[in-house]
């Protein structure tokens, strides 16, 4: 009898075994090693990591299409999924000092979401506007949306230890279709190149036909505020800055029709507007001389339409289904937000009737870039057509890079992907994990990489 009670109590003793086995194996930080040397380790063999106690926020599938994706870009973009009671004191900076490779680092804990990134890589104001377009998402959700314009934002390779092409910066998907295309030949490669060669070209033709007619209207409306002026270098009252402020402004001028004639690519547009909007300021300047004026400040030109001049205040605007955002005004539109009323808005002509250029396709990327350089562009077009769209893999390829950090080149050589093990500027990956936009205010302050969470 006792036999028997003994036998029949095997399985649920069995079955207990295998519930402490398994609590084991699934509570945090009960066996499984998730230190930051354990996330370095697994960062340095594949690019995403998630914490098995935070595996209800991303699946392993989805990790392993965020990885895929990444490897296929091949960029040293890295991304951690952690638990919210994860430690977050120097987490940033620990991470990269362990992992060793110069690159961008993205975290998720919990529902916050931060990153930091060596400047070779990615400049400070372009991280800290990718953290801010992706915050309050889901996590899939926001993963995938960071990895997209993160990778289409950065710079650098790959680190050779994902197996990938590492050293180059070419994707192992591009490496497999190059070597395809030499394999197949032949006319019927040649072929099918020089279709698609031409179909890009006339693509390219018809957008900056488009954008010629905006920037064009742009260039007319900037002669005739020099005609409208009324200045003379040898009138009374003139001194020599007033003059040198009017020589530049006409410089501008001249130099904008230049540039807009040789203009072969949609991307050599930008250096049109930053020459109009230059233009403009001397304009500011050289009228603030005359009234015996305060000189102006530089700011950017009005967000509404840069015809307005320069901008004299920022204001609040949310755009139709977007999250309210800090724009740069004119005196005029500022006081028509703030009765209440809608701002002039420079529309152009699309497909579908007459619409606000940041609604009007992926060419304005170009124009806008060239008023609004400097990082400033992409926190005022998010939520946009068009921000959306620069925030894409497939747009620097389409109208070039380097619209106001949405991506481009940062200035010399990225050396992203390379292993330089602790040997980086720790104040890239300063700053605390905060809320809403970084996490301890604003996506890192002081330095990127420092810090905590």
């Amino acid at each position: 009898m006792k036999a028997v009670l003994r036998t029949r109590s095997l399985p649920a003793l069995l079955l207990a075994a295998l519930a402490l086995v398994l609590a084991a194996l699934t509570a945090p930080g009960a066996s499984a090693d998730t230190g930051v040397s354990a996330i370095a380790r697994s960062l340095r063999a594949s690019p995403v990591y998630v914490d098995p106690a935070a595996t209800d926020q991303l699946s392993a599938a989805d990790a392993e299409t965020l990885s895929e994706r990444i490897k296929d870009a091949g960029k040293p973009l890295f991304i951690a999924v952690l638990p919210a009671g994860y430690p977050t004191a120097d987490l940033f900076r620990d991470l990269r000092a362990a992992t060793g490779v110069t690159g961008l680092y993205g975290i998720r804990l919990g529902d916050r979401f931060d990153a930091r990134a060596d400047s070779s890589v990615m400049s400070p104001t372009a991280r800290q506007n990718l953290v801010a377009s992706v915050q309050g998402e889901d996590a899939k959700a926001q993963l995938a949306d960071f990895t997209d314009r993160a990778l289409a934002n950065m710079g650098g390779h790959a680190p050779r230890s994902w197996g990938g092409s590492g050293g180059d910066g070419a994707s192992t998907t591009a490496l497999i279709t190059a070597g395809a295309v030499l394999v197949a030949g032949g006319t019927g490669a040649y072929l099918l190149v020089r279709r698609n060669r031409r179909r890009r070209e006339e693509e390219q033709r018809a957008a900056l036909d488009r954008l010629r007619v905006v920037v064009d209207e742009d260039i007319t409306a900037f002669g005739e505020e020099l005609d409208r002026l009324d200045f003379h270098p040898s009138e009374p009252g003139a001194d020599d800055a007033m003059r040198a402020d009017y020589e530049r402004a006409l410089d501008a001028y001249e130099t904008s029709k230049q540039r807009m004639t040789a203009a072969r690519r949609p991307e050599d547009v930008r250096t049109v507007t930053e020459a109009l909007e230059d233009g403009r300021f001397s304009l500011a300047r050289l009228a603030a001389r005359r009234e015996r004026r305060p000189l102006p400040e530089r700011r950017p030109p009005c967000f509404f339409d840069p015809r307005h001049g320069p901008s004299v205040a920022d204001a609040t605007w949310v755009p139709p289904g977007g999250a309210p955002r800090e724009v740069p005004v004119c005196a005029a539109d500022a006081t028509r937000l703030a009765d209440g009323r809608d701002p002039v808005i420079r529309e152009v002509d699309t497909d579908y009737g007459r619409r606000p250029y940041w609604d009007a396709g992926p060419a304005y990327g170009p124009w806008a870039g060239g008023y609004f350089g400097g990082g400033l562009l992409p926190g005022l077009l998010v939520g946009t057509m068009l921000g959306g769209m620069m925030a894409t893999p497939t747009y620097a390829a389409d109208y070039g890079a380097g619209y106001g950090d949405f991506g481009g080149d940062y200035g010399g050589g990225y050396e992203g992907g390379d292993v330089s093990g602790t040997d980086f500027d720790a104040g890239d990956f300063g700053g605390g994990f905060g809320d809403g936009g970084g996490f301890d205010g604003g996506g890192g302050g002081g330095g990127d990489f420092g810090g905590g969470f």
